[in-house]
């Protein structure tokens, strides 16, 4: 049975409030006489309350240690009834706005300089999922970078701007960029990316006599790249290397360990953050809470985006250990939520 908050009695929640602060800032077990430092009570009395919540289900003792931890539902209680919630500093917003300015208005420079920024700012993980590519689309542009790269920019009829890296064949003159440019924009004006995919493949490029070997080459290699990932909803992940500077113990690092592979596990985690966005504002995922957190001991606080019209385009927050500062950044991750819909509505 799951507790709240009003049926702990004043000395059991400030018992149990000051325990998980203290296991927040070192992420070690915290024994009675610690917290008898903070407390106006004696370690006797604090070993007795610690014991009830124990049997509660919001304390576990790890191997032999005196100390105590709060279990995934114990710090599930803390978060939605205990936590002080703080600001976002000025220097963090003004940081935020800086990286996440929009150069025209390209959805993807957007997400990943977000996703790096909060990832940065909160010593976790960043992660966002990518909206999916529903708008109608207008134009495509295909920009010489090199001999064997091409950049190719998508634009929809409601302006925003995504960019793809191609690989093509040596040879490929400015004309003939021009000519794929033209031949796609015109076939794919009014349409989704799905259908345009469709109408394209049903017309059999490679019939298309007025059409070189090369200019089909660049064509279809800009239809490949939009392909991958783009049915559905895509994930960027940044800053997995923030997480090995939170390990203080051997134990933390099977669980870093454990949560590298949980950031590999991107379908599941996109399952995850896609299901997430249906939720109102700031939401928070610890351990046990969700199978995917189960064995890493780790927590997800998420909040989604969204365009000028309140639609809801996708997700961005951070994961991280159960022990991160939720009171940091439960609010950097909702001003970024924020910051990204402003920025792309």
């Amino acid at each position: 049975m799951t507790l709240t908050v009003d049926e702990l009695n004043q000395r059991s929640l400030e018992v149990f409030s000051r325990l998980v602060d203290a296991y927040i800032e070192t992420g070690e077990p915290i024994g009675s006489r610690t917290l008898s430092k903070k407390l106006t009570l004696s370690p006797a009395t604090i070993r007795n309350v610690m014991a009830d919540l124990e049997e509660a289900g919001l304390l576990y003792a790890p191997h032999t240690s005196a100390g105590r931890l709060p279990t995934a539902e114990g710090l599930k209680l803390f978060t939605h009834g205990l936590l002080e919630v703080g600001d976002v500093t000025p220097q963090e917003r003004a940081l935020l706005q800086d990286q996440c300015k929009a150069k025209g208005k390209d959805i993807s420079f957007v997400l990943e300089q977000a996703t790096a920024a909060i990832s940065g700012l909160s010593h976790c993980a960043g992660l966002v999922l990518a909206p999916k590519t529903e708008s109608t689309l207008s134009h495509v542009e295909f920009v010489k970078l090199s001999h064997e790269r091409v950049l190719v920019v998508l634009i929809t009829e409601d302006g925003l701007v995504e960019n793809r890296l191609i690989e093509v064949p040596t040879g490929i003159t400015p004309h003939m960029l021009r000519q794929a440019s033209s031949y796609l924009s015109l076939r794919i004006s009014g349409k989704t990316l799905e259908q345009a995919r469709q109408f394209l493949n049903d017309e059999k490029l490679s019939h298309q006599e007025n059409l070189d070997i090369l200019t089909r080459k660049v064509i279809q290699e800009g239809l490949a790249v939009w392909s991958e990932g783009k049915a559905g909803s895509s994930l960027i992940v940044k800053g997995q290397a923030n997480l090995l500077g939170q390990v203080t113990a051997v134990e933390d690092l099977e669980r870093i360990k454990e949560l590298f592979g949980v950031l590999e596990t991107k379908e599941t985690l996109t399952n995850l953050l896609d299901a997430s966005i249906h939720g109102q504002g700031v939401q928070i995922f610890i351990g046990a809470q969700n199978a995917l957190f189960d064995l890493s001991g780790c927590s997800m606080i998420v909040a989604p985006y969204k365009n000028s019209k309140q639609q809801v385009l996708g997700a961005i927050g951070v994961v991280g250990p159960a022990r991160m500062n939720y009171g940091k950044i439960i609010p950097l991750v909702d001003y970024t939520s924020k910051l990204v819909s402003q920025l792309i509505g």
